[in-house]
């Protein structure tokens, strides 16, 4: 078995949203340290037209579950977007590690060539598992990462980019 899809995708999402989770830890030092809620962090955004900070950590880990569910081939788990507190944020972060380290390698298997179907704007996308994997779903998990990332260090977040490399 060729291992590179699955170190590709598993291996980045985890390493990835165990810094997003982490930075979120700073974010609820910080706001604890300048006296004001997180919760002000959670709804801040760049710019008005932009997804809140909330918005942005839900989007990336609905890419890595969605990424890891479609190339290993099973179903996408559904979480519904109610998050409103840093704990409950926390925990979404949590059960999408869980959910991707508990697929097997093995089922990663020919996923680079495998035909992955999505919908995107209520149409229905298809293209191979290595285009999927290295031209939208990586791109779109940065993207969400950096904007949550940013939306921290606007409001003054201490956050550097050893931060969201994250470690591992």
């Amino acid at each position: 078995m060729n291992p590179l899809m699955y170190e590709a995708s598993v291996t980045v999402f985890e390493r990835s949203l165990k810094a997003l989770d982490a930075i979120l830890d700073k974010a609820a030092t910080h706001a604890a340290s300048k006296g004001f809620d997180v919760a002000v962090l959670l709804g801040a955004r760049l710019a008005p037209d932009m997804f809140t900070l909330t918005r942005q950590v839900q989007i990336a880990c609905d890419t890595a579950k969605g990424a890891a569910a479609r190339l290993a081939g099973v179903e996408v788990p559904k979480h519904e977007d109610t998050e409103v507190t840093l704990p409950e944020l926390k925990a979404r972060i949590a059960k999408t590690l869980a959910f991707v380290a508990g697929i097997p390698a093995t089922a990663f298997a020919g996923s680079d060539d495998r035909q992955v179907m999505l919908t995107v704007r209520k149409q229905s996308v298809q293209m191979r598992g290595a285009d999927y994997l290295f031209a939208r779903a990586l791109p779109n998990l940065f993207f969400h990462i950096t904007t949550a990332y940013a939306i921290l260090r606007h409001n003054g977040v201490e956050i550097g980019k050893a931060d969201y490399l994250g470690t591992q």
